[in-house]
């Protein structure tokens, strides 16, 4: 396409994991791998928490929620990774790009709202056990993801409206796979919108829901130390260990790869970061969950036909 004596580009280019041949099979064999796990490991939570009454709790129904999503998430990415490991020319069509911006812009943030959610609800259960059952009832994390939906849906629609708006005009390398911020530095038009909607939504989405879960587990430790049993407080973190590492790994992951300067690393190590935050977290979910958590192991071992995990 021409606009005036610019041409503009109908397909983007990518980088690819690896500029050597030889180990491309190897790479494939590991992600694919690493997509089996992620895929079955959640939904294979999922039906346990549908099939086991015992789990029909609300933290259960995040994480029910949480492991869809991690589900859509990483096959957001990692087929087309797939994909591109096997060809030879690695490229992407033009309206592929924002189709991928609006996926990654719309379950990432909303991946974000429901750990926060998740958070107050081990809030709830350990500081205010007696109230637990009205803080947290059906109609409250009904109304939390409801709510949590239609803002990662806004923050999607915003960025993707403006990205489309986006002209280019060469170069048209990109990444392994389609984001905001590299995307925004191959547009030879004004950019000026889209780092204003980054940097707004930047609070809505990452500050302001990362202070809540880092206050919520401040106020759960404290809480928890203030148990005079031993058992008692082994208790109560077995049920935070496993919300607090998901937190952990999601928001240093994330940290990682939009918050500090992409200078700060090579061109192999910031593609193996930006493979690391949409791979990462989809995939310890399920296995952190099934090992930190003795009701999703319960429900394991009744699916095999067991009755406990002892």
């Amino acid at each position: 396409m021409k606009l005036g004596n610019e041409t503009l580009v109908s397909q983007f280019l990518l980088e690819g994991l690896t500029d050597t041949e030889e180990l491309r099979p190897l790479l494939f064999a590991i992600f694919l791998l690493v997509y089996i796990v992620a895929v079955v490991g959640n939904l294979g939570i999922v039906s346990f928490i549908v099939m086991d009454s015992r789990l029909h709790t609300p933290m259960y129904f995040f994480l029910a929620n949480l492991s869809l999503l991690d589900t859509a998430y990483i096959s957001n990415t990692v087929p087309q990774v797939l994909v591109h490991l096997l060809v030879p020319v690695q490229t992407m069509p033009y309206h592929a790009c924002p189709t991928q911006i609006f996926f990654l812009h719309f379950l990432a943030p909303w991946e974000c709202f429901l750990l926060t959610a998740m958070a107050y609800d081990r809030y709830a259960a350990i500081c205010q056990p007696l109230h637990y059952l009205v803080l947290m009832g059906q109609r409250t994390r009904t109304r939390q993801a409801s709510i949590s939906c239609l803002l990662a849906l806004a923050n999607a629609l915003t960025h993707t409206i403006l990205a489309s708006l986006l002209k280019f005009c060469g170069p048209c390398l990109i990444t392994h796979f389609c984001e905001l911020p590299p995307l925004i530095k191959l547009s030879c038009s004004s950019t000026q919108a889209n780092e204003l909607a980054l940097f707004f939504f930047n609070f809505v989405v990452a500050l302001a829901p990362c202070a809540m879960v880092v206050i919520s587990y401040i106020h759960v430790v404290a809480a928890i130390l203030r148990i005079c049993s031993a058992e008692g407080r082994r208790k109560a973190f077995s049920t935070c260990g496993a919300p607090i590492t998901m937190v952990c790994v999601f928001y240093i992951t994330s940290v990682l790869c939009y918050i500090l300067p992409s200078s700060a690393y090579s061109g192999l190590q910031d593609r193996v970061l930006s493979v690391l935050y949409v791979v990462l977290t989809p995939m310890l979910n399920p296995i952190v969950y099934s090992m930190r958590n003795k009701e999703v192991k319960r429900a394991l071992f009744k699916a095999l036909g067991k009755e406990s995990a002892s």
